[in-house]
């Protein structure tokens, strides 16, 4: 895409309606191409007072806010699970600062989504939170939808941490040329954070920039909040001892099963796993054009009425296909960060147990880590979040000398 097009898109009046350009069939380019803008689409411009109210309105504080922000759809190149050229689509959160200096980027990965137009890019709603609050103070955000969410085709890989990084990272890629065609470079300073299966994300995103898996980019901070960092410890023995409620048991199992039976052998037939009626509809469920409360409605209320007896009790014992599914995302704290790490949980949390963080803590420190936590006491899962988010902004600012 020529810089005369990119300066078209990004300057076209959102009250004429959100204007990009259609992605062509040879998009689907070689790797090498990874990290390509294929289209840039205004999506929001809000003030100050509107971003406030924006997230005084979802209970999070806004003290934290100096500017407007204005958002755009990010459609890049990257590739599938499987190493297929492919393409996604993220939100790109610039600050309206009144400035033409280069500026610092926050990586912000979001947290479980069923439905692809519940994504950063394409909704406005929970997914917009964490990005205009760190635009609004200041700093450029790369929200990736993730492959399968959004306006990116096919399904998502759920908790397919290696494929969410590389779709992440490539998105990285990806607004550093939208950043500069728009007048707003860059730094290459990076400060990562994520929620939920984002903080899983962010740990592992930022293990790949510390190993220098792209130059351009300088890992500052890593502050992830309430991420699930040990299935096999503790997450998905949390669903049979009473620290997952039940409804959030049965849409992540569900989500999960059907999302990594597409990528390991963990059953043939949906009837070896789920238990009649669902067998037949959850796969259909789960393909991205859901809403929780659609796919909750449809499925029983426990992870034990769900699956089938046998299914229940490997999950309970799992070995073979199913642990290696499990373990195959839990090495993102296992490594040595170079810069300071914060984690941020909440004991009340009945979606990812505190126990994930606590193990996160002690995989960072037999590498000689010490990362602090930050407890949020009684709040649920969500209630993390909110509450963890100014937290994040002030730690960020401190780092960078700002505060």
């Amino acid at each position: 895409m020529t810089k005369s097009i990119l300066r078209v898109i990004a300057s076209t009046a959102l009250a004429a309606g959100s204007v990009g350009v259609a992605v062509p069939a040879q998009a689907h380019a070689t790797p090498e191409h990874r990290g390509d803008l294929l289209a840039l689409t205004p999506v929001s411009d809000l003030t100050p007072a509107q971003v406030s109210g924006f997230l005084k309105g979802a209970g999070v504080d806004s003290v934290t806010v100096r500017y407007g922000v204005r958002g755009y759809r990010v459609t890049y190149r990257t590739i599938t699970p499987q190493g297929v050229p492919t393409t996604a689509t993220g939100l790109f959160v610039l600050p309206r600062d009144g400035r033409h200096g280069r500026v610092d980027l926050v990586a912000d990965t979001h947290g479980t989504m069923v439905d692809r137009d519940y994504a950063p890019s394409v909704g406005e709603d929970y997914g917009r939170l964490s990005p205009y609050l760190h635009a609004s103070a200041g700093r450029a955000v790369a929200a990736p939808d993730y492959l399968g969410l959004g306006k990116g085709p096919g399904r998502h890989p759920y908790m397919d941490t290696a494929s969410s990084v590389s779709a992440s990272l490539d998105m990285l890629r990806a607004t550093r040329t939208a950043a500069r065609e728009l007048g707003r470079p860059l730094s290459g300073d990076v400060y990562g954070t994520g929620f939920s299966q984002g903080g899983q994300v962010a740990m592992a995103l930022g293990k790949a920039l510390s190993q220098g898996v792209d130059a351009h980019f300088r890992l500052k901070a890593l502050a992830p909040v309430s991420g699930p960092y040990d299935l096999a410890g503790q997450e998905v023995p949390a669903l049979f001892d009473g620290r997952v409620n039940d409804t959030s048991g049965v849409l992540y199992m569900s989500y999960w099963l059907t999302a990594q039976n597409r990528l390991h052998p963990l059953y043939k037939e949906p009837g070896e796993a789920f238990r009649a009626p669902y067998a037949r509809i959850v796969d259909g469920l789960l393909d991205g054009t859901h809403t929780e409360e659609e796919i909750l409605g449809a499925l029983p209320g426990s992870v034990k009425d769900l699956l089938t007896p046998g299914f229940y009790e490997r999950l309970q014992h799992p070995r073979g296909a199913l642990l290696a599914a499990m373990r195959d995302n839990d090495h993102t704290c296992d490594w040595k960060p170079a810069v300071p790490v914060r984690l941020y949980t909440a004991t009340g949390d009945t979606d990812v147990p505190i126990a994930n963080t606590l193990s996160c803590v002690r995989q960072l420190a037999a590498h000689g880590k010490k990362a602090p936590v930050v407890d949020q006491g009684a709040v649920d899962h969500n209630g993390a979040f909110k509450k963890s988010g100014p937290q994040i902004v002030r730690l960020f600012d401190s780092v960078a000398g700002t505060a």
